[in-house]
């Protein structure tokens, strides 16, 4: 079986993307955040119970969190008209774009 690609990932995640259509862009955005904090959590709790240390439970815990985070940004994505796999080459871009300039530490999404 051969990898999957950003725009298949897409493609499927859409199939399984129900909320109201007045909800569009609202409903995946708040969801990107709770997903994201739910992979904060378990880090925290990491820190917390265990010095840092993410055991093997635990990493596929966050595993599975990553994986809510990616269904509600590549639909997200979607509803803003946006490919996901242009918005990682665009991203990558970006990022070579600033090292190549010295520029990847410091702030401001200009520089």
């Amino acid at each position: 079986m051969s990898p999957l690609t950003l725009d298949e990932y897409q493609k499927a995640a859409a199939k399984t993307a129900i909320y109201p259509e007045n909800a569009r862009v609202t409903y995946p955005t708040l969801g990107l955040c709770g997903e994201a904090g739910e992979v904060a959590e378990k880090v925290k709790k990491a820190v917390r119970d265990s010095g840092g240390n993410i055991g093997e439970q635990r990493r596929e815990e966050i595993g599975k969190e990553l994986g809510d985070v990616l269904w509600y940004l590549s639909n997200l994505a979607a509803d803003l008209g946006f490919n996901l796999a242009d918005v990682a080459q665009g991203n990558l871009d970006k990022l070579a774009s600033r090292a190549a300039r010295g520029k990847l530490q410091g702030s401001g999404d200009n520089r």
